[in-house]
This record gives structure tokens, C-alpha cells and sequence, in this order.
């Protein structure tokens, strides 16, 4: 009996091997067979993706981007039909895919065009409505600035030089007197006759002759009486020589 113990050693010592193997990492056929063979059917492994249905989902991610800037601009119905017909482009066949993606590109440049030209007018109106705003602005101050007491002084130096040709010394006339009489403000307004603005006309609308905003135009109240100055007493000092007598005129 002890004659066969080196045989059955020998038939123990092969799955010993066999085990340090696997512990160390080393392959082995059979096992690795065995396994195989043992262990349970795994899923089927996807087939990988196609080229066009790559490009597909890149162009229609792209168009939905594009589609998302163009919101209230421009009309992407068209690229909406065009990015149902891709929701699932590995159903269709790869020519098809080619063929919608091509139209999905084109459609996508179509509407990023017509999104920049809007932009662009959107940016022009933009910009139009404040330089006419600004330009709103600068009217108003210096229509402010000219209406102003002082603003209005030089007016009347200004326009009593070269429309009547009369200097320092009958400006100083007309400044005495339209300082008495209204201290060049423009609204000035008297309750007792109704004498109104800087020359006191009587009635006010009777400066209406001078332009037809003569209630909120200092330059234009001052055309006026300039022009009542001259035809009636000839020159600033001449009025102011009457007003200095008899307190109006």
C-alpha cells in the first residue's frame, strides 16, 4: 500500500499548483476556461456608437443653443421640426442621419444670422434713442442756461449788437430797465395788469409776433422787445429814460 503514495502525491500536487497560480495572479487556461464556462451570461455588450450619430448629437446640441440665443428674435419652428426628426438618430439609417444633421447645420447658420442682424438693429435703435436722449439733455440745459437771468443778459447784449447795432452804453440802459422791470426772468408775471416776462409786454401774447414759444423762450421774449424798444422809443436809453418818469414803458 505505502508503494502507491509517491501517485497519489503526484495527482494532488497538479490542483495545489494550479491554486498558488491563481493566488499569484499568473493565468491559467483551464481555469480560466472553467470560469467561463461557470460563470453566468453577462448583458450583451452595446455596439459602439456610429460617426453619424456623433455628429448628430453635436449639431443638434449646438442648434439647441442656438435656438435658446434666438428666443423672441427670430422664428425657429423650422429648426424645431428639424431637431424632432434627429431625437433618435441611431433608429434611422446613417444616410438619413447625414442627411437631417446637414439640414440641422444649415437651418442653425440661418438662424445665427438672422439673430446678429437683429442684434445689430436692436444695438443701432439702442443707441439712436441715447444720442437723442443725450442730445434731449444738452437742449434742455442749454435752453435752461439761456433762460437763466444771466443767460438771458447775454442774449440781450448779443442780439441788441448786432441786430440794432448798439453798444456797451445802451445795453447798460436796457439792463437797468429790464431789471426793474422783470430782473430778466423770463416767467416773470405781474398779477396787478398782467405785464408778462422779461420786456413786461402787455398782454404777454402780444410777444407771439417774436415766435410761438414765447412763453418759455427768453431769446424770443427779448426779439420782441427789442423790436417794441426801437420802433417806439428808439434806443434802450431813450426807454429807459421814459420808465425813469412816468414808472413804465
Amino acid at each position: 500500500m505505502r508503494l502507491r503514495t509517491p501517485a497519489r502525491a503526484k495527482r494532488f500536487a497538479i490542483p495545489a499548483a494550479v491554486a498558488l497560480a491563481v493566488i499569484a495572479g499568473v493565468a491559467v487556461p483551464a481555469v480560466s476556461a472553467v470560469a467561463a464556462v461557470n460563470a453566468p451570461q453577462a448583458a450583451v455588450v452595446a455596439s459602439p456608437q456610429r460617426a453619424v450619430d456623433q455628429d448628430a448629437a453635436f449639431y443638434t446640441t449646438m442648434a439647441r443653443a442656438v435656438k435658446q440665443s434666438a428666443e423672441g428674435k427670430v422664428d425657429t419652428s423650422l429648426l424645431d421640426t428639424q431637431l424632432a426628426n434627429l431625437t433618435d438618430p441611431s433608429s434611422l439609417p446613417e444616410s438619413s442621419v447625414t442627411a437631417l444633421t446637414r439640414l440641422v447645420r444649415e437651418t442653425s447658420s440661418k438662424v445665427v444670422s438672422q439673430v446678429a442682424a437683429v442684434n445689430a438693429q436692436l444695438a443701432a435703435e439702442a443707441q439712436a434713442a441715447a444720442e437723442a436722449q443725450a442730445a434731449a439733455e444738452a437742449a434742455a440745459q442749454a435752453a435752461a442756461i439761456a433762460n437763466s437771468p444771466d443767460g438771458a443778459r447775454a442774449t440781450g447784449a448779443s442780439m441788441a449788437a448786432s441786430q440794432y447795432g448798439w453798444g456797451a452804453d445802451q445795453f447798460s440802459c436796457l439792463d437797468s430797465l429790464w431789471t426793474k422791470e422783470s430782473n430778466w426772468n423770463y416767467q416773470a408775471y405781474n398779477a396787478d395788469g398782467g405785464a408778462t416776462g422779461i420786456p413786461q409786454a402787455l398782454p404777454g401774447d402780444k410777444m407771439a409776433s417774436a415766435g410761438s414759444d414765447w412763453q418759455t423762450s427768453a431769446a424770443t421774449q427779448i426779439a420782441w422787445g427789442l423790436g417794441y424798444i426801437s420802433s417806439v422809443y428808439g434806443t434802450p436809453c431813450a426807454a429807459w429814460g421814459h420808465s425813469q418818469s412816468v414808472n413804465w414803458y
